[in-house]
């Protein structure tokens, strides 16, 4: 009975230690993520899909070192084995070379703030996702912080003047691959290392291609350019293996809460470093993104107040339906010897 006892309390502690390791990693995640926008500039003159196959290459040597650090490798064979989750990792391996390629093309180009614009339509794509596909439920002040989301990506369509695309592709891209990442269902460093893995031969291959046509930056840009190229490997690996991480311990609507750090650090950037432009109407539109934020912000704290008080009544109500129920201790007359 005692050792019965003591295991509801440590289940939910280590529960409790999921969650809280999940939104840890994912607090890491887009905090890299939205300062990242400072460290592609710096590898230029290469353009943005030499990058783009260094990144990959790159990150798969990263990801082995780290491998046989922790010496995990039971996964790859179980991998093999399981031919539909195998054809997932192929998938998010597509989907995330598609957004990496489009987001390095446009901080390099000019359009860190519409890059930023595609990070806070991505949280509203997650929570389509988790509610068309995995049944997740939204509360009413959800509903109205998506309303309002879907409504200042129209204000801020119009003020570009077009549909705006890299953002579009952005949201979609990143979206298709947390749903991916949620169905395959592997630690950060091992998803990471299935993705790099089937990135890393066309890699490979574009690169020697490029060294054999002589538009290769790697080895006339001097040792500097160089190791730079070579570092975007860590600069890839380490957030998404925080968001591996992240993606199998928290709901998608959880994910979509704490996506909004990487684009408020990049608009941020957008803004005061790389002085790019904000006319009143893309003010008005991210204005009504920060109200969506605020409103689902305060239902989560509203919830979470909720949830721990009924967590408590409900423990206070089975200790006392435990109390009572116990039997009398049963009392024997004194007899002699």
């Amino acid at each position: 009975m005692q050792d019965g006892a003591g295991a509801e309390p440590d289940g939910r502690g280590e529960t409790r230690n999921e969650g809280r390791t999940g939104l840890l990693n994912g607090f890491a995640a887009y905090g890299m993520w939205g300062l990242v926008p400072l460290f592609w500039p710096l590898l230029k003159p290469a353009g943005a899909v030499e990058v783009l196959a260094h990144r990959m290459v790159w990150a798969l040597v990263v990801v082995g070192l780290a491998l046989l650090f922790v010496r995990k490798w039971g996964w790859a064979r179980e991998l093999i084995r399981q031919p539909k989750r195998l054809g997932l990792v192929t998938i998010a391996a597509a989907v995330i070379t598609v957004n990496w390629g489009v987001y390095i093309w446009a901080v390099n180009s000019g359009h860190v703030v519409e890059a930023s614009l595609g990070y806070f339509i991505n949280p509203l794509v997650s929570i389509a996702l988790g509610v068309l596909l995995l049944k997740e439920r939204l509360r009413p002040a959800q509903w109205a912080a998506v309303g309002t989301g879907v409504v200042a990506v129209l204000v801020l369509a119009v003020g570009y003047g077009q549909p705006p695309w890299i953002s579009l592709v952005l949201a979609f891209s990143f979206g298709t691959y947390g749903l991916v990442k949620k169905k395959v269902n592997m630690s950060g460093l091992e998803s990471l290392a299935a993705e790099t893995t089937v990135q890393f031969l066309p890699a490979l291959a574009y690169l020697l291609w490029l060294t054999a046509q002589g538009r290769s930056t790697f080895g006339t840009e001097g040792v500097g350019h160089a190791a730079l190229l070579a570092s975007s490997g860590l600069i890839t690996a380490l957030p998404l293996v925080c968001f591996g991480a992240a993606a199998i311990r928290v709901p998608l609507s959880t994910l979509g809460l704490l996506q909004y750090l990487t684009p408020v650090f990049q608009f941020l950037l957008g803004i005061w470093y790389f002085h790019e432009a904000m006319p009143a109407e893309r003010w008005a539109g991210f204005s009504l993104v920060w109200l969506a934020l605020i409103v689902l912000t305060w239902d989560a704290l509203r919830t979470a107040r909720i949830n721990r008080t009924r967590l408590a009544e409900a423990a206070a109500e089975a200790a006392r339906q435990a109390a009572t129920s116990a039997p009398a201790e049963e009392v024997r007359p004194i007899t002699g010897a």
